[in-house]
């Protein structure tokens, strides 16, 4: 993809990573999302949101900022939930189960749901113990033979291990920012998550680090759902297979990521694509 005089252009090269309609067919949906709003306060962030997310694929949210494309991103593991004044309506299920039901343990949803931040943000704990915090919290080892598998798992899963395994025990903040970066996605992996989210998880990271971490989305699709919230509509094009426009609150389009960068339906979608709009 290159950008000349403020428009966006995709190459084939650029989407070499999509998946065709045909291919998408065969994923069924993970999450489904029906007339979601938002209100913080008197203001309201988000209007009827309407959306479905297929499994084991990459769907990127895009838009201007404040657009509402990271409130909607915080809506799926109920982050809203700790932000005084907000509220939430419509609904959303994850596999036909409303995560806003009043029965549904907020606690495991979060385990069901992982998030990566936008800043790595690593415990002030060892290599090791970031990893396996999680897992402990949760129950999920019944020795430390099984907490070193999950540990060790989801390090290589990460990208991670080669780089780290003589150093488990010296702090994860001691590691540089992509490497921290994929810390924190071992640390989400660990609990054995179904759904990513990952918040603009490259913007604080160098343009290597960056190429680093787009190949782990790629490599993470084809075991977890992964949504993404980028402000780079080349980073966009590059990782996902399925693509959402936001502006000013509303889904204005969404559908296949090849579809929207070089065929939008909708003239706002194309005004932003090639710049006239952000």
């Amino acid at each position: 993809m290159d950008v000349l005089a403020g428009k966006v252009k995709v190459t084939s090269k650029t989407l070499d990573q999509t998946m065709n309609p045909a291919e998408l067919m065969d994923h069924p949906i993970r999450l489904s999302a029906r007339d979601v709003t938002v209100h913080y306060g008197e203001k309201q962030a988000l209007h009827g949101i309407s959306i479905d997310i297929p499994d084991r694929a990459v769907t990127a949210f895009i838009g201007p900022s404040g657009c509402g494309k990271s409130t909607f991103l915080r809506c799926i593991n109920r982050m809203n939930d700790t932000i005084e004044g907000a509220k939430v309506g419509g609904k959303i299920e994850l596999d036909g189960e409303d995560i806003y039901s009043a029965d549904l343990d907020v606690v495991e949803l979060r385990a069901r749901v992982g998030m990566v931040f936008q800043k790595p943000n690593p415990f002030p704990k060892s290599i090791y113990d970031n990893v396996a915090y999680g897992p402990r919290i949760h129950g999920l080892a019944k020795s430390k033979a099984d907490l070193d598998e999950i540990v060790i798992s989801s390090l290589r899963k990460a990208g991670l291990f080669e780089e780290v395994k003589d150093r488990l025990a010296e702090p994860g903040t001691g590691l540089s920012g992509g490497q921290q970066q994929r810390l924190c996605i071992a640390r989400a992996i660990a609990v054995g998550p179904e759904v990513i989210l990952m918040d603009e998880p490259c913007s604080a990271l160098d343009p290597i680090a960056t190429a680093i971490i787009e190949e782990l989305i790629d490599e993470l699709r084809e075991n977890y759902t992964i949504v993404i919230v980028t402000h780079s509509m080349q980073q966009a094009a590059r990782v996902s297979q399925k693509t959402a426009f936001f502006h000013l609150g509303n889904l204005i389009e969404h559908g296949d990521t090849e579809d929207i960068f070089t065929n939008p339906v909708n003239k706002q979608t194309q005004d932003y694509i090639m710049g006239r709009i952000g």
